[in-house]
């Protein structure tokens, strides 16, 4: 099958079952298994722990082995996961499902990125994770739709059906999954430590001896900072001081639904604007996108923890939801620039990792936070963002003096 539109086919139907799943996630914690926002914070710290743990040994397995093999195993993990989550609503299998879901995730993060540059080309691969992400927000949206009326008969359906779903997806790949332009490392490397572990000093290498991208992970680090405070405690402010409506006499899932797909809505037709008029191929192009969508973001999350009313907390989550989702992909094409091929996965999956330990150093701090209060939660999270700032001008100001001792 085409590269290209097999990732494009599998981007899709990851977001629109992600989608379906993360819908109803946050509710289906607060109100069926009723944890707290301590709780919900050490939720996803235990994810961030996991990929902190696994990131890296699994981005060397995709390097030193198969990306297509990691990415499968990825997948089935992964919806294993979420059938825990969904079956059993109690902390404790709650916090196993995280361990399952992120361990899934760490052997597709870096995988599947390293694995269509290997096959059409890093400058076509990164014109492709920006189209891409057209498909994920549309996803993103039919997931949404699916969602509210599974959610409406109980909240953990979409779930549970959403992690079958996932699994599935790794039997589909093992049938349409090609592998031509990947060449894993010799038998004796392949079956030792050692191997694996030259593989990762080689990855560490070449972060140290590229400033760019130290500071370009450096702002991921300040990204995983801001977002467990806000991913994990956002639903339950709003449940807690706005009346949520009731839509078409349905349960909350439908407020939330219609809530999320509005955000999904403008962001594809933000993101489609940007992908004409942002040169992804120019560094300091996505430098300074970066740099406008960090501000706007921070000033988002703020917003929304002083809001006065439930359409000003909309607007402030349709600002976030845009934001985000037309970072993520000039993100990732950020960190794929110039990379080795024998390493990419490896160095990748260190974006991932340095988001986690950002993830892992805020959460306990806003679970701590939230139990005093939730709106300081949230505004501490945004205020966690601002140290981004300073780090992308460094960036630009790298990839200018870099771009100007080139020159001939």
């Amino acid at each position: 099958m085409d590269p290209t539109r097999l990732y494009i086919g599998l981007m899709f139907f990851n977001s629109l079952l992600f989608s379906m799943i993360f819908l109803v996630t946050s509710l289906y914690e607060v109100s069926v298994a009723g944890l707290s926002g301590l709780q919900l914070v050490l939720v996803g710290t235990t994810v961030e722990v996991t990929i902190l743990l696994f990131e890296i040994p699994t981005g060397v397995v995709a390097d030193a082995y198969s990306r297509r093999i990691s990415v499968i195993i990825g997948y089935f993990i992964m919806g294993l996961g979420f059938i825990v989550e969904g079956s059993f609503p109690v902390f404790i299998p709650i916090l196993l499902a995280q361990v399952l879901w992120g361990v899934g995730y760490t052997f597709t993060s870096g995988a599947t990125q390293a694995w269509l540059s290997d096959e059409i080309g890093e400058a076509q691969a990164n014109r492709t994770f920006l189209r891409a992400n057209q498909f994920e927000l549309g996803g993103a949206l039919m997931g949404m739709l699916v969602a509210i009326p599974l959610g409406n008969l109980a909240l953990n359906l979409p779930i549970v059906l959403g992690g079958c779903a996932i699994a599935g997806l790794a039997g589909v790949l093992m049938l349409v999954m090609p592998e031509n332009g990947f060449h894993p490392v010799s038998e004796e490397k392949r079956n030792t430590w050692q191997g694996m572990a030259a593989i990762f000093k080689k990855g560490m290498n070449t972060v140290r001896a590229r400033p760019t991208l130290l500071a370009i992970l450096g702002v991921g680090l300040v990204f995983g900072l801001y977002s467990e405070g806000w991913d994990r405690l956002w639903t339950k402010y709003l449940v807690d001081n706005f009346a949520i409506p009731n839509i078409f006499g349905m349960n909350a899932a439908a407020f939330f639904g219609l809530l999320r797909a509005g955000g999904m809505i403008l962001a594809i037709l933000v993101t489609r604007w940007v992908e004409k008029r942002l040169d992804t191929s120019n560094r300091s192009a996505i430098a300074r996108a970066m740099m406008g969508l960090t501000a706007l973001l921070t000033v988002s999350i703020i917003m929304f923890a002083f809001s006065p009313a439930l359409v000003v907390s909309i607007g402030a989550i349709w600002l976030v939801s845009i934001t985000r989702n037309v970072m993520a992909p000039l993100y990732d094409a950020w960190v794929n620039q110039r990379l080795d091929t024998d390493t990419r996965a490896t160095v990748i999956s260190m974006s991932g990792q340095v988001d986690a330990i950002g993830q892992i150093a805020s959460g306990p701090l806003a679970g701590l936070i939230s139990l005093w209060s939730i709106k300081a939660a949230i505004t501490c999270a945004g205020f966690l963002l601002t140290p981004a700032l300073p780090l992308i001008a460094r960036v630009n100001r790298l990839q200018s003096e870099e771009s100007a001792l080139n020159q001939p």
